[in-house]
């Protein structure tokens, strides 16, 4: 839209506008007249009218309120119609994540960022390059005698991922693949077996998927991020524990991939060094 639009074609457009909401929600001139508080002559000139005059404020507002639609859209100020509440709600909005492996909601952002590039910080080691044996310790504690059952559900989910057509670049602090490969803190109790497993299992992976895959290290100690999903322009997803918020407006979608780029520009383990630094951790595991 420009910037500048003349004052006679902004009053056309008013009109134009105004017919299209009453036509989409099926508001009648003397429906419509009702509800703002005016003669039902008063709309008809609102929609009949020549030359470069504006109605009101409090009509433009009211007509607004009436029709579901955003004043500065009546207005030709912006090109979407949705009011301040629904643009914000549909920016924004939080779903409930369930103490499982890739739960439905997950899935279909996958399956809707298809050919983008994901940028990922993962809460933990990524779901998605995890051995059965790792997926088994970690989950059945909370999943009890489904949890085989929830792991098999999820393989062909993980599956799709692995092999879809999009490029993803990750994230991680130095510590938790530190944490992992000596079995302390999140990782605490896990054998010898199944930690060496895991890492043959990534090396594997990285040999394979590389440079469609890229893992990155950060230093904690100077940089900071909470976990979150990018899915390419589309949406951005932050882990809260219980909930998922996800962010679709391009603003904040920008800002967070920036956010992730400088994790990216700044890693203490690149994406080529990443299987050396494995294999050095590798080293220091008992067999």
């Amino acid at each position: 839209m420009q910037d500048k639009i003349d004052k006679r074609d902004r009053a056309a457009q008013f009109r134009l506008r105004l017919a299209r909401a009453m036509e989409e929600q099926h508001v009648s001139q003397s429906a419509l007249a009702r509800n703002i508080g005016v003669d039902r002559s008063t709309v008809s000139q609102l929609l009949t009218g020549e030359g470069a005059r504006l109605p009101n404020a409090h009509v433009v507002g009211s007509c607004a309120s009436a029709l579901g639609v955003s004043a500065d859209w009546l207005l030709s100020l912006s090109d979407r119609p949705e009011s301040a509440a629904e643009l914000l709600a549909s920016s924004l909005t939080m779903t409930k994540a369930p103490r499982a492996l890739v739960d439905e909601r997950i899935f279909e952002w996958h399956k809707e960022a298809a050919g983008y590039k994901i940028r990922y910080v993962p809460a933990t080691l990524p779901d998605m390059l995890k051995t059965r044996a790792v997926l088994e310790w970690e989950y059945a504690p909370h999943l009890g005698r489904t949890a085989d059952q929830a792991i098999g559900a999820s393989a062909d989910r993980l599956t799709w991922m692995r092999s879809a057509q999009s490029d993803y670049e990750i994230a991680m602090p130095l510590f938790e693949l530190d944490s992992f490969a000596r079995a302390t803190g999140y990782y605490e109790g896990l054998c010898p077996k199944i930690r060496l497993n895991q890492i043959d299992h990534l090396l594997a992976l990285c040999e394979q998927l590389y440079p469609r895959m890229r893992i990155y290290l950060f230093d904690a100690k100077r940089l900071y991020s909470a976990p979150v999903t990018i899915f390419g322009p589309l949406l951005c997803v932050f882990y809260a524990g219980s909930h998922y918020m996800a962010f679709r407006d391009r603003d904040r979608i920008e800002t967070f991939t920036r956010h992730f780029d400088t994790l990216v520009r700044e890693a203490d383990v690149t994406a080529r060094d990443f299987p050396d630094h494995l294999r050095h951790l590798r080293s220091a595991i008992p067999a």
